[in-house]
């Protein structure tokens, strides 16, 4: 299957041609019919003779309705522009064409209807003047006329070989269903449709929209039911768990955990055809009242209010110029958004088109120096498109899912687990971590690993230790300078002591398990000088950080606290329990109450 769209001027004859295709009536309203004007959104579907079916999305040509033409025509990938031959090219002509335009519609058929009433030649003429210099510049043209069916066969005809030219979707890709029509059917609950341009939708998956998660009851694809429906197609969703007053137009169903939820996006701005004026938007950082001006290639009115229109979704935006034709849009809501996605600004006052944009970030990092905006333009313009590499370039460090999310596969290996790292960035955080390890006294016992990813800001304690390198060692779970490090035998024993400590930190080794590790007499007594283990009683060994960890596990317990109550919250057995608690209570983490109690001293 492949959707189309419909564009142009109202009443130049989309929907009359739309039902001369299909035999269906697109106009779902008894309004539309009564008025012979299309308000909203309309769905109708055909089956050329080769067996290619192709399902249409009727739009509104009245300029009153533009807001729903572009929540029809945001997610599709094609588009029949007409445009009637006894009155040309019109200001809503000019209008669909600068929004397809900036939302990237690349593939289409110019259609001039009305041929019955006036020569369509002229208006053929015209249209390929006008769509000289966009994206759908040397598109195919067919004259037909909707009442008489003049030129319908060789439309089917043009139809069929604009489908076949049309990119294959990536069926395997995570789903992002544009919602445009939220209803309920007795007996089945909420129902949404949308097109869908990527992925597949299947009975019983789980998605995400808003948020919650809801899972999928049923779906049907032109008026059938269907299991399994996959890209592209007009899909209707019957959904579990939501309800239809928490849904609307504009929000979007997608795979869950596959899309960065984005309210903040650095994008560039593109013009749009006869669109040339100087528009003029909110800053962010003005006073009320006050306007902030966006230069775009082409502007002259003056604009003071803008509307984020991607997909089926129009969202009021804060437009913050970084510099050159760069810009940071801050939403009223998130948006499921990638990098590529394209999307257009809009003045609901004024009725235009501002300018159209490329998302070029998901994730932009905040803006507090002086002169941060136009370093962050600068680096933006050295892309026309970000791929992974920019993205790591610009954010540092990102996991695969992470970068998927945000429209770029990861590429090359992954510093560790699923992460990845910006070469720079990587080499910066090695020489800063020798340098904070290497300052440090001679006697110092090592830097912790959870210290260092705490000092270099780094959100998984294994990218710590994957920056470990020579000169610097780890060893039970702290880093030093290699020359300061264990003898190969004693770092084994203390690393297997670690495994042993990993899920039952408090559970001290018996006086054999020591003896069976070798970390006895000297052995042991290096390992206590170098910091490795730390010794709380006679026997009682445990990991360094041991004190910190129980303070914290303590912290959960109600105040004041039993021997007996710490033993069962650090899991270990009076033995180990009571030396740890006198060795907390001389460092003032804990204090007594009674004889038997004792309260956690306030921890900043």
């Amino acid at each position: 299957m492949h959707v189309i769209a419909t564009a142009g001027h109202v009443d130049h004859g989309k929907s009359t041609l739309v039902r001369a295709l299909t035999g269906m009536e697109p106009d779902r309203w008894a309004e539309e019919r009564r008025r012979g004007m299309t308000i909203d959104l309309g769905f109708a579907w055909t089956t050329l003779a080769s067996g290619e079916r192709l399902a249409f999305v009727d739009v509104p040509g009245h300029e009153r309705f533009v807001t729903n033409m572009l929540a029809g025509v945001g997610p599709c990938p094609a588009v029949m522009l007409v445009v009637a031959a006894d009155q040309g090219w019109q200001a809503q002509s000019a209008e669909h064409l600068a929004a397809l335009d900036a939302l990237g519609v690349r593939h289409g058929l110019a259609v001039v209807t009305r041929a019955d009433l006036a020569d369509p030649e002229p208006v053929r003429r015209q249209v390929r003047e006008r769509l000289a210099g966009t994206g759908l510049a040397g598109i195919g043209s067919v004259a037909v006329s909707g009442r008489t069916g003049q030129g319908l066969d060789e439309l089917r005809a043009a139809l069929g070989r604009l489908a076949a030219a049309l990119p294959e979707p990536d069926t395997g890709d995570a789903v992002r269903l544009w919602i445009d029509r939220v209803f309920t059917i007795k007996g089945a609950g909420t129902v949404v449709t949308g097109t869908l341009t990527r992925g597949t939708l299947r009975v019983g998956d789980e998605l995400e929209t808003g948020g919650g998660r809801v899972r999928i009851r049923g779906l049907q694809t032109l008026g059938e039911k269907a299991e399994r429906v996959s890209a592209t197609a007009r899909v209707a969703v019957n959904l579990r768990g939501v309800d239809r007053d928490d849904l609307s137009r504009g929000m979007a169903l997608v795979t869950p955990e596959a899309w960065s939820p984005a309210q903040v996006i650095d994008v560039r701005l593109t013009a749009a055809p006869d669109r040339r004026a100087e528009a003029v938007v909110p800053h962010p950082g003005s006073a009320q009242g006050r306007e902030a001006v966006v230069p775009h290639p082409g502007s002259a009115q003056r604009r003071k209010a803008a509307v984020l229109h991607v997909g089926s979704a129009a969202v009021p935006v804060r437009v913050r110029l970084l510099g050159g034709d760069t810009a940071r849009l801050t939403l009223d809501r998130p948006l499921p958004l990638r990098t590529g996605d394209r999307g257009l600004l809009r003045d609901p006052g004024r009725r235009e088109i501002v300018a159209g944009l490329v998302v070029l970030d998901v994730r932009p990092a905040p803006l507090h120096r002086r002169g941060a905006a136009a370093a962050r333009a600068a680096a933006l313009a050295e892309v026309s498109l970000p791929d992974a590499a920019a993205l790591l370039r610009w954010h540092g460090l990102l996991t695969g899912r992470e970068l998927r999310a945000m429209g770029c596969p990861p590429a090359g290996t992954p510093v560790t687990g699923d992460w990845y790292a910006d070469p720079e960035h990587w080499s910066s955080l090695t020489r800063r971590l020798v340098e904070h390890v290497s300052r440090r006294p001679a006697h110092d016992p090592g830097v912790t690993v959870d210290a260092v990813a705490q000092v270099l800001g780094l959100p998984d304690r294994r990218l710590a230790e994957a920056l470990v390198v020579p000169p610097l060692v780890a060893e039970g779970g702290r880093i030093l300078p290699a020359d300061r490090s264990l003898p190969p035998a004693i770092a084994r024993a203390v690393a297997e002591l670690t495994a042993d400590l990993a899920e039952r930190p408090f559970d001290a080794p018996t006086a054999e398990r020591l003896d069976e590790l070798g970390l006895t007499g000297k052995a042991l007594a290096a390992a206590l000088r170098s910091g490795a283990v730390m010794s709380i009683g006679k026997n009682v060994v445990l990991m360094p950080d041991a004190l910190e960890r129980a303070a914290d596990r303590l912290a959960e317990l109600p105040s004041p606290f039993t021997v007996s109550d710490a033993r069962v919250a650090l899991a270990t057995s009076r033995r180990v329990a009571l030396p740890l608690l006198e060795c907390l209570d001389a460092r003032g983490i804990t204090h007594r109450v009674d004889n038997d109690r004792r309260a956690l001293r306030r921890r900043d």
